[in-house]
């Protein structure tokens, strides 16, 4: 069956088995590039390189945003003939690429040098922003696509913890305020003044550069500080568990797909290319895989055995045939 346009250009761009030389040397370029942009953009905030190579630092950006806005506009006109919207209508299914996480990174990366056309931005400011193009390496890492599924995931419990946090800020400032005011007015004059102690105590960073002096402050500094190794725990928990989890679902997965593959038994060549791709897409290595693969077929074979290839039956509940006893 030949492939439109359209379609190749999806799968070349998704790391598809179907292209996967002509992919993978695409993909590494842009990783490349990526990295390039990156190093170019930290160099560029040193004054005396920036006013040397002002020229050369400029066509490389033209060069980077040209091949940036190709990859994107390329990446949105073929994302229709993605299995996620292959059911949608073509602007239904464009739209829901443009606004899912990957396709808004991809866009950001681009964005800031368009808006600097017609928008006065300041050069550190619009650093920063073309900074973000770092973030389009989480499509290349499935680790960092990992990481931003589990952070999306988690939100809920990651905003909780933050919530949590910044109420002992304010408390741990409160107290330290009260504490040391009166001993202390240059240091803890007020509570704002008081949260930059209660952020690194709380951190458990303690620069020393602010410190307690009353006995009453020490106390409430050395519990303050433990109550902070908690806090700083809570969110590492959070993502901890979620990576846990988001694997025992991308395993999940690729079992479910195996069981519906094997059903007749056998797996095809375009199956395998199917098995290979989803491997890839979950980030899932490839001995676990073979692993997972060979395990479903060893649980095959056990059930086969076991059952009588005619009636269907498991072969222990047959009974013995009349013509053969005597």
């Amino acid at each position: 069956m030949s492939l439109t346009l359209r379609k190749k250009t999806a799968y070349l761009l998704e790391q598809s088995p179907h292209f996967e030389r002509a992919s993978y040397w695409l993909n590494l370029s842009l990783i490349v590039l990526i990295i390039l942009n990156v190093i170019a953009i930290i160099l560029e905030s040193v004054d005396w390189i920036h006013r040397s190579y002002r020229k050369e630092f400029w066509y490389f950006e033209l060069f980077s945003v040209g091949i940036f806005t190709v990859e994107y506009l390329a990446r949105v006109w073929s994302s229709i003939d993605l299995s996620e919207c292959e059911d949608s209508s073509p602007v239904r299914g464009r739209l829901r690429y443009i606004f899912s996480p990957i396709a808004l990174v991809d866009l950001i990366a681009i964005l800031p040098f368009y808006l600097s056309l017609y928008v006065g931005i300041d050069l550190r400011f619009l650093r920063v922003l073309r900074m973000l193009r770092l973030f389009k390496l989480t499509r290349y890492s499935p680790a960092l696509s990992a990481l931003l599924d589990v952070i999306q995931k988690e939100s809920e419990a990651l905003l909780s913890a933050i919530v949590v946090l910044i109420i002992m800020l304010v408390l741990a400032a409160c107290g330290i305020y009260l504490l040391e005011h009166d001993v202390q007015p240059e240091v803890f004059g007020n509570i704002p003044d008081a949260m930059w102690w209660s952020m690194v105590t709380l951190t458990t960073v303690g620069y020393g550069d602010v410190i307690p002096v009353t006995t009453g402050g020490k106390i409430f500094g050395g519990l303050i500080g433990l109550i902070g190794i908690g806090m700083v725990a809570l969110p590492a928990a959070i993502l901890a568990s979620g990576f846990a989890q988001n694997l025992h679902k991308r395993r999940l997965r690729f079992n479910t797909q195996l069981k519906h593959l094997l059903k007749d038994g056998q797996i095809s060549d375009n199956e395998r290319w199917e098995l290979e791709e989803l491997r890839r897409d979950l980030g899932l290595e490839s001995e676990e895989a073979l692993h997972l693969l060979d395990s479903m077929m060893r649980q095959l074979r056990s059930r086969r055995t076991d059952v009588c290839p005619h009636c269907g039956k498991p072969i222990g509940d047959h009974e013995p045939s009349s013509t053969g006893q005597a």
